[in-house]
């Protein structure tokens, strides 16, 4: 069996999550049906929404159903920029965000005529909540990791709220790679949010905590003012219409449950095996930097600059030795660019272009952290000498 340290990019599918799909897909009916069959299945649906709200700290009513992240972020960005009303035409962003994120904002620039109210990040991927104020106070809405899906840095979600509520602006949090690793409460992180400034919104995946490929949700405060992005039945709440797919959020919500259950005796595990992959990779590459917050990070996260050897090159070399890994979002997989949130560190682009992201999850073993230092030494020997000749 390969080694799979590529957790952020999906991680396997629970058995009670698959069980859960199976058993809510034997209802056989559709939700919005008014018969027998229709209710019942509306019956797991709701229930599905309210397990999920309980990990969410919202409530039931707040959750949208959607197909993951990707619909969860452009449903949230499009739909309050449609809502504006009167505020400023501009989209406070930070650097370093998902690609879900800044291609959602660059066709709101590109077809819209949006701004756009960068902030930039610190040398470890931080986000300043004075300098988000201030962007937000000039913009229609804002938007931010909670996590960052590359570097691992975990952001005050609570301090961005409250700026954003300050600034007048709504705010949209990208929760998908947080969900299952730190703790995440809507209503707690919401604060004293006014309606429709603050912390309105916030967005989240099945797949990233041992639920099903194409789930995922997002979380609506009622107070919020959002544009639908899907239209036509006028289900959940007019913000997502279409027959709602009740197996996938009978199986997101026993995931979800399960993640949080799990949570703080497995951070503490994944940190100690992260700190093991840490240390033995600067055993043999002392020149290797972790990237990201030193503490305020994913537990199992390990984003690493080698230096003379290019990502790409390791990862097919480890590859090629039976160990999977990325050097960044699998959103961009295959796409041979440096990576945009090593370059928002003020990286330089060669920099940028040397780094590999190692993700551990909760299948991750020592076996698997001492198997991945076992194949390092080769492989980035035969990188680095690939790099040397390259700059001939």
């Amino acid at each position: 069996m390969p080694v799979y340290l590529d957790h952020a990019a999906t991680t396997p599918l629970r058995q009670e999550a698959a069980e859960a799909w199976l058993s809510a897909a034997s209802v056989g009916a559709n939700a919005s049906s008014i018969h027998g069959g229709g209710q019942a299945a509306r019956r797991v649906l709701e229930e599905a929404r309210e397990r999920l709200a309980a990990v969410l700290g919202c409530e039931a009513v707040e959750v949208v159903f959607t197909s993951g992240g990707t619909e969860s972020i452009n449903t949230a960005v499009k739909g309050l920029w449609w809502a504006r009303g009167d505020r400023p035409g501009a989209v406070a962003l930070p650097d370093g965000e998902h690609h879900a994120t800044t291609d959602t904002v660059a066709w709101l620039v590109e077809r819209e005529g949006a701004a756009l109210r960068r902030v930039p990040l610190d040398g470890v991927g931080r986000i300043d909540p004075g300098l988000f104020e201030e962007a937000a106070a000039e913009s229609a809405l804002a938007t931010a990791l909670v996590a960052n899906n590359e570097v691992g840095t975990v952001q005050d979600a609570a301090a961005l709220a409250a700026a954003s509520a300050r600034a007048g602006a709504p705010l949209h949090l990208d929760a998908v790679s947080a969900l299952g690793h730190v703790p995440v409460d809507f209503a707690a992180w919401r604060g004293e949010a006014q309606a429709g400034a603050g912390l309105v919104a916030m967005s989240l995946s099945a797949h990233k905590v041992g639920g099903p490929v194409g789930v995922g949700a997002l979380v609506v405060a009622r107070s919020a003012r959002l544009g639908a992005l899907v239209h036509g039945g006028g289900q959940q709440r007019g913000l997502r219409a279409g027959t709602q797919d009740v197996a996938g959020a009978a199986a997101f919500a026993v995931a979800a449950e399960l993640a949080e259950a799990e949570r703080e005796g497995e951070a503490a595990r994944l940190s100690q095996l992260r700190d093991t992959l840490v240390r033995g990779i600067r055993a043999f590459v002392p020149g290797a930097e972790l990237l990201g917050d030193p503490q305020e990070r994913l537990p199992g996260n390990v984003h690493v600059l080698f230096p003379d050897a290019a990502g790409e090159t390791l990862l097919f070399l480890l590859d090629q030795a039976g160990i999977a890994v990325s050097t960044g979002s699998a959103c961009q997989a295959g796409v041979a660019e440096p990576s945009h949130v090593v370059l928002a560190l003020g990286r330089s682009e060669r920099e940028a272009r040397s780094v590999l992201r190692l993700t551990l999850g909760r299948t991750s073993t020592e076996a698997d952290v001492s198997a991945f230092l076992a194949a390092l030494p080769d492989a980035y020997a035969r990188a680095a000498s690939a790099a040397a000749r390259a700059r001939r």
